[in-house]
């Protein structure tokens, strides 16, 4: 079994009290690593060295094309060992091995090679004025900057994150899920190899009230950016008050998916699986609310239904796997709760239990964490399971009649992450689109994320964006410059009190 340790200041290191945390494959339920459990005087030190390499490195001091190549040559060795990584991933969130090896490692690398280039945009600007004054603005580097991430996309987030952070300056004490940890610590092997210097970047592992508490509470630490659920995402912006520090927030989803009749049936029913069966359905902007026009309601169900149950469930690791595990079983009980909670609420029609594993084929993971991937229809948008985020494989489908009554339903949640609209009605589409109180909203195809394009949420979905040029500017504050042009070389208020 393989043991971890943390990264700080450029070296690994154990936790100071010795503790490890057991990360589960959860495709077998084995364990298939240890890592350090840090606490509150090991992120201390991590802060500390974070706070030292910005106040007192070079990091800050060098100029964009000279941090460039630094993140190019972590891209170059993500690709190198991208097989192995890909790997890694599926083994540690069950994460299907095509996912890992076709996006989230390939994608991961990306976003560092973007955002090595993409940083010489990020630019202050001269303010004409009309005063005798020369007025101009740059931007500069937040400082310390706390990352926090969930478990569903370990890897490709530490990418999203650390690469725009970095490249402008700033240093980062990052903090993956106890859940899934082993790939980040993976990256902080490639980032001391790619010659980072001494605490620009920290990756450091444990518990949310030892590790994620330390970090929003440092009056050292001059941001957070977070990706997760909105009851710890409300925790953080408590937390993160004693110094108001900034913060970012991309926090949960229950994602609307408006069908309308006149779409493209085949590659609908397809997309909408791709939006709520992908990675187990454990993505902030699953589209768990297929709100289904009724022309088309009970063709669209007969195919949607008969095309799920083919899907093959199985372990991760194999690339026939077409449905892997939940992250645990623990999150897998989370889910069979809603789902009897469903039953009380509208119609199973599909799924809804943990396999057989002489059904399905599962002999020898009896010890995963399965769950069929399941359905319910004539879901009222107002029951718990079209409200509350599940973040797992159930799919309420709900009816609707018209555009408007569309439109409704998809805005009634307090979230606004994501949607999706299918119709070869481009002119409905992008009125659909500018009615929808979310901050993604793609047409006729599911997931489409552009390291040239922001993402982020509206209402309790967060605020702050990741990625594009947005997603620089969020680790960047403006400073304002006014210098004094008047030919008499003194201004007004040099003579105020004269």
């Amino acid at each position: 079994m393989k043991k971890y340790q943390t990264y700080i200041n450029g070296e690994f290191v154990e936790a100071g009290n010795k503790n490890t945390i057991a990360s589960i494959n959860p495709s077998i339920g084995e364990t298939l690593a240890e890592f350090p459990a840090a606490d509150a005087k090991d992120t201390e030190k991590a802060i500390k060295a974070a706070r030292f390499a910005f106040d007192s490195g070079d990091w800050p001091k060098m100029q964009i094309i000279e941090r460039a190549p630094y993140l190019q040559k972590i891209a170059q060795i993500i690709r190198e060992e991208a097989a192995e990584l890909a790997k890694l991933e599926s083994q540690d969130t069950g994460k299907t091995i095509k996912q890992t090896t076709f996006i989230d490692i390939p994608t991961a690398a990306s976003a560092f090679e973007y955002f090595a280039a993409a940083a010489s945009a990020v630019k202050g600007e001269t303010i004409p004025i009309h005063n005798p004054a020369l007025s101009f603005t740059f931007r500069e580097p937040i400082g310390v900057i706390g990352q926090i991430i969930p478990w569903n996309y370990p890897f490709l987030m530490a990418a999203w994150k650390i690469a725009p952070a970095i490249i402008l300056g700033n240093t980062i004490v990052f903090k993956p899920s106890q859940l899934a940890s082993l790939s980040c610590l993976e990256l902080a092997k490639i980032i001391q190899e790619a010659g980072l210097p001494k605490g620009v970047v920290n990756i450091i592992t444990g518990t949310a009230n030892e590790v994620g508490k330390t970090i929003c509470e440092s009056k050292l630490v001059d941001m957070v950016s977070f990706t997760g659920g909105n009851t710890a995402g409300k925790e953080i912006m408590k937390m993160a008050s004693g110094n108001t520090k900034k913060l970012s927030l991309e926090l949960g989803g229950k994602s609307p998916n408006i069908v309308f009749a006149d779409c493209d049936i085949e590659a609908a029913v397809g997309g909408s699986m791709s939006a709520i069966f992908m990675n187990q359905g454990q993505m902030c902007t699953a589209g768990s609310r297929l709100i289904l026009e009724d022309k088309i309601y009970d063709k669209f169900i007969d195919l949607l239904v008969t095309k799920t149950k083919k899907l093959k469930i199985g372990n991760a690791a194999s690339y026939d796997t077409d449905f892997g595990p939940l992250i645990s079983a623990e999150h897998r009980q989370n889910v069979l709760n809603y789902i009897e909670i469903g039953k009380h609420e509208a119609k199973l029609i599909s799924g809804g239990t943990i396999p057989d594993v002489d059904r399905v084929g599962l002999h020898g993971l009896e010890n995963g964490f399965y769950l069929e991937p399941t359905i319910f229809t004539d879901v009222d948008n107002n029951a718990r399971i079209a409200q509350e985020e599940i973040f797992g494989p159930v799919l309420s489908i709900i009816k609707f009649s018209g555009q408007d009554e569309a439109v409704k339903i998809a805005n009634n949640t307090r979230f606004g992450l994501a949607a999706m609209v299918w119709t070869k009605d481009l002119t409905r589409a992008n009125q659909v689109a500018q009615q929808l109180r979310c901050g993604t909203v793609w047409i006729n195809t599911y997931g489409g994320f552009y390291n040239e394009a922001p993402f982020g949420g509206y209402k309790e979905s967060g605020f702050g964006r990741e990625l594009g040029k947005e997603g620089l500017l969020e680790y960047t504050q403006t400073k304002h410059v006014n210098i004094d042009l008047n030919p008499t070389g003194k201004s007004l208020v040099t003579s105020w009190f004269a």
